[in-house]
């Protein structure tokens, strides 16, 4: 009979979860405070750090290309890409009278089409002041057939072109003529994108220097005067290239940044009671793996012009949020000498296009880009065109990579052993070091520096029909108070072994009906509880029998901790919280398992005793990558680990660095695997073949579900 059965989660069922009752929804409004509070701290903490350290422009200047580099890297662009050929093609062009707009593609990336057109003004001398403008989330749709963003904002380059400029305006990767995707997370809960250190808002700013790139091709264009504007997703992607090309020379990014404590921290309107991140789609954020606030991104734009535009009564950008980022960067242009350089845009109305918005677009790039300080032409916000003659493709392009760009535009790590034996031990030793140093620094570098004491006490002892159940209280990390169980056999009072399991909510649900009602508060279970019978007595005889003692841990986020109801919109939003604090949930629930490995080591009987992780599914990889920073793990007994992060645990960046194949290889300590099947067994054959050649102690086992 194995430990996991024993344990009593041998027959875990993944049922779905029953409409809460009033204690569950009373239980989650208590957790979500503690939540909110986790959330504020970590803000608070990020805030204070974002340019605290500024002194003079000598010593900004020495860190800001780390700090571009950091920013390339948290978009999935360091290093870069190779610049290849652009491919540009000039479908058609389109007379709109004083300008004419030409129609055309260029490929970013081999197979990554941008859909595009160039305003040009018919009477110019001389190479032009040029716009690049980049789209938000306004496409055009009819009868199915998507003409992109550029139809919706054309108002915009028209104006330019027909005041003296050349303006090329882009379409987003999702809403163009080709539909890529910005809701990987926001709507398809495809959190792999958190793994593979994925954003789409990463895609927008390559498209966009390579935008620059097909501009300075052009004869038209002086790109030594080359302004940047956009709204929306079209100001997020404005801060992002002003940011990372220095290219640009003026920039007005319009409604499209707000702080950290806006974007996450509860706002006064209904909708958005987790913060403005729940009004954004994914291409709004960068992975925050430095912990970033955003007024280090606007600071990198110093000391070139940078005008921020914003409504003030925008929900999804409001005003404090975008005020507080201001305060922050004005500080950096005051080291150059440059405040006239930045301005601060605020007019009145809600999250829209207004006439006042385009006049502060208009006389900034007239200023910085023609030296030109009179009053500019009244803003036109007629759309001239009708959209199919703005449209590039009549038929589209084939192959192409658009629609899976999500795929491929992070390269993913591989596990690649050399395929000579005796090259192994040398190929593993180096490993290994990269590997612990990649995890620690980019996938949980957003783990507590000065975590809090653990503070772990004996909060509850309850002995019943021969079994002894303890529940140890204990501080993860700040404003994260979590609960662990000891089961031992009454009689027992120094164990041989503890084996900790790490609980899902169907493992959490499954060891409290082990035990039944006379335990039902010291399991902190809500709803009505009914005793395994024949899992109880099974537990007790064994922990009798070989002195066992049978502990477990249930992350945050799940059964006593839960703060929605899984798979929920307010589960989703919560969920994409993390990453703009540099963690995953599923990162942190590695952190709680290490905490309650510490302990569950301070009760006087179990500091001693060989100590073993196991878990089902993703909380097998939770314990996996948890035991492998705690040295007091002994060996590791997982049922049903996924092959890949792919498919879970979602951790920041990890698929760029390894994957659970190659961290289940280079470990030394036994794990032991049970498959469901003999037919899994081929997905940890290059992990068998690097143990059995390194000295690795990996065991496989078909034991079904």
């Amino acid at each position: 009979m194995t430990r996991l059965a024993l344990a009593g989660l041998a027959s875990l069922l993944l049922l779905p979860s029953p409409t809460p009752g009033q204690d569950a929804k009373t239980d989650y409004a208590r957790n979500r405070k503690q939540l909110d509070a986790y959330f504020r701290a970590q803000v608070k903490e990020i805030n204070a750090n974002c340019l605290a350290d500024l002194t003079t422009k000598e010593e900004w200047e020495k860190k800001r290309p780390e700090l571009r580099r950091q920013f390339l890297d948290m978009m999935g662009l360091w290093p870069l890409p190779p610049r290849s050929d652009l491919r540009p093609v000039v479908t058609g062009t389109t007379d709109g009278g004083t300008f004419t707009v030409e129609r055309l593609h260029f490929q970013s990336m081999p197979g990554l089409y941008v859909t595009a057109n160039l305003y040009l003004p018919k009477q110019r001398t001389g190479r032009l002041p040029t716009i690049l403008y980049v789209c938000g989330h306004g496409n055009v749709v009819l009868n199915g057939v998507s003409f992109g963003s550029k139809v919706h904002y054309q108002y915009h380059p028209s104006w330019f072109a027909a005041n003296g400029y050349a303006c090329l305006i882009l379409d987003t990767v999702e809403l163009a003529e080709i539909r890529g995707d910005h809701h990987g997370t926001h709507g398809a809960k495809m959190w792999w994108w958190q793994s593979r250190g994925y954003t789409p808002a990463g895609v927008e700013l390559w498209n966009a220097m390579r935008a620059l790139d097909y501009l300075e091709t052009r004869p038209e264009v002086d790109a030594t005067r080359i302004g940047l504007t956009g709204r929306s997703g079209g100001g997020a992607t404005s801060w992002w290239v002003a940011a990372a090309d220095e290219r640009v020379k003026a920039v007005v990014p319009v409604a499209g940044i707000a702080d950290l404590h806006a974007h996450l921290i509860a706002a006064p309107a209904p909708r958005l009671a987790d913060g403005v991140i729940a009004g954004h789609c994914d291409c709004m954020f960068p992975v925050n793996t430095y912990r970033w606030d955003f007024a280090q991104v606007a600071a990198l734009v110093a000391p070139r012009p940078l005008l921020l535009g914003n409504s003030d009564k925008d929900d999804i950008f409001p005003v404090e949020g975008y005020r507080r980022l201001a305060d922050k960067a004005r500080k950096v242009y005051d080291l150059y000498g440059a405040g006239e350089k930045f301005q601060l845009l605020e007019t009145k109305g809600p999250h829209t296009d207004t006439p006042e918005l385009h006049r502060g677009i208009n006389a900034w790039m007239a200023r910085w880009l023609k030296n030109d300080t009179s009053e500019q032409p009244a803003p036109d916000l007629t759309k001239r065109f009708e959209p199919a003659q703005l449209k590039v493709f009549d038929k589209l392009p084939e192959p192409r990579r658009n629609e899976v760009i999500h795929e491929t535009f992070v390269p993913a790590a591989k596990f690649d052993p050399p395929a000579d034996a005796e090259k192994l031990t040398g190929w593993w030793a180096a490993r290994w070091l990269k590997v612990r140093g990649d995890r620690r620094m980019n996938v949980f570098g957003g783990w507590a520096k000065n975590p809090s004491p653990i503070a772990a006490k004996v909060s509850a002892d309850t002995t019943h029909d021969g079994v002894r159940l303890r529940a140890i209280d204990f501080t993860s990390e700040e404003h994260v108070d979590l609960r662990m169980w000891v089961a031992t056999a009454a009689e027992v009072k120094e164990p041989s072994e503890v084996i900790l399991s790490v609980l899902d909510d169907a493992g959490y649900r499954d060891w409290c009906e082990s035990f039944g009602p006379p335990f039902t508060e010291v399991l902190r279970f809500s709803g009505k509880l009914a005793r395994n019978d024949a899992m109880f007595a099974q537990n007790r005889a064994a922990m009798a029998r070989e002195k066992w003692a049978f502990a477990a841990v249930v992350p945050r986020g799940i059964g006593p901790t839960r703060w929605a109801e899984p798979g929920s919109k307010e589960d989703t939003h919560i969920r994409r919280r993390f990453p703009l604090i540099g963690q995953t949930l599923d990162g942190q629930r590695v952190w709680d398992v290490g905490r309650a490995v510490r302990a569950v080591r301070t009760v006087p009987e179990l500091e001693g005793p060989k100590l073993v992780l196991q878990g089902k599914g993703e909380s097998a990889a939770l314990a996996l990558h948890a035991g492998l920073l705690e040295p007091a793990v002994a060996a590791f007994d997982l049922w049903n680990l996924p092959t890949s992060h792919r498919t879970g645990p979602a951790f920041l960046n990890v698929l760029r660095y390894t994957d659970l194949p190659e961290l289940v290889a280079l470990e030394r300590r036994p794990i032991t695997l049970h498959l469901q099947n003999e037919a899994d067994r081929a997905a940890w054959a290059p992990a068998v073949r690097v143990a059995e050649a390194t000295g690795g102690r990996l065991t496989l086992r078909v034991s079904g579900n």
